[in-house]
């Protein structure tokens, strides 16, 4: 690969290559079993955007000894390897290091076929767009820690991120799409951005059709944005366009830093409909089409 991407790609031979990446971060929600679940679930998640198949995995872990008790460490450790085994990922071991800081993640390698490589900017015109997961996690994490947050959407919230892009990784494998990508810290415009600087194209996109946490939406109306949104917004200006008709909160969402976030499918129009009808058969019900690929300029429009 000669561009970055989600994920390294190291080609073995004419039908295996071996996809590697690596994420790990701070704890985002206070039980350390949900921790470990969406750690996992995140950091899985590059490698189903690259169109393979996770094979085995190895734990990272910093952990604050003198100020943490070990069973905390325990229950992370236990729901991480609850959710590889979900994943059908082996464990194979990890490293450890005592921190200041606890921080957990894993480094995986999965499997694919060199012509099944999915990669951001292989976009055409044309082509439809389609978002697995409703945006807004970061925005109601941040209502969560001002304990502005129901009990009901933090466990809702917490499903959402540990739930893994499996599903729509194997739905995918059985349609003419070109590009792929998985919605994380950059936010939504942040990640589409990526797709389309360097690609000849450019995005246009429905606001209307965005599937959107409905709590989020009001959190965002009350100024509940976290830092990394402002940052997201700031960094991608120039390439972002959003019509003044948008609405302030939704123009807000786009930008929020998403943890372990849905793919973001790049399908041939003639089979876009019936690829967004098997996901919703499969259970991914939040899935929407949100948008097409238009012949450049090299921008996101959204409408």
């Amino acid at each position: 690969m000669s561009q970055p991407d989600d994920a390294g790609v190291y080609k073995v031979s004419d039908d295996l290559a071996l996809i590697q990446t690596v994420d790990f971060f701070t704890p985002i929600v206070d039980d350390p079993y949900a921790f470990g679940q969406i750690a996992v679930a995140n950091a899985l998640s590059d490698v189903y955007a690259m169109g393979g198949v996770p094979r085995t995995a190895m734990n990272i872990v910093c952990f604050p000894l003198k100020k943490m008790d070990l069973s905390i460490l325990r229950r992370i450790l236990a729901g991480g390897l609850d959710k590889l085994k979900e994943a059908g990922v082996v464990l194979v071991g990890g490293h450890s290091v005592e921190d200041n800081e606890l921080k957990y993640g894993l480094s995986v390698t999965g499997l694919v076929h060199p012509d099944r490589i999915l990669i951001k900017r292989n976009l055409t015109t044309g082509a439809r767009l389609i978002l697995t997961k409703p945006l807004g996690t970061g925005i109601v994490n941040t209502a969560i820690k001002a304990d502005l947050a129901s009990p009901q959407v933090t466990e809702m919230v917490i499903a959402l991120m540990s739930e893994l892009n499996r599903k729509a990784a194997d739905v995918i494998n059985n349609f003419s799409v070109c590009a792929c990508t998985d919605i994380t810290g950059f936010g939504l415009a942040g990640h589409m951005a990526e797709m389309v600087v360097g690609s000849g194209h450019g995005i246009r996109i429905d606001s209307g059709e965005l599937p959107i946490i409905e709590e989020a939406l009001d959190y965002a109306a009350m100024g509940l944005i976290p830092a990394g949104a402002y940052k997201n917004r700031e960094f991608r200006s120039q390439v972002v366009k959003i019509s003044p008709l948008v609405d302030r909160a939704v123009a807000d969402i786009l930008f929020d830093p998403q943890t372990s976030g849905g793919l973001l499918i790049c399908v041939d129009s003639s089979q876009a409909d019936q690829l967004l009808n098997t996901l919703h058969e499969k259970g991914l019900n939040s899935a929407r089409m949100i948008g097409e690929v238009t012949d450049g300029p090299e921008a996101i429009f959204v409408e």
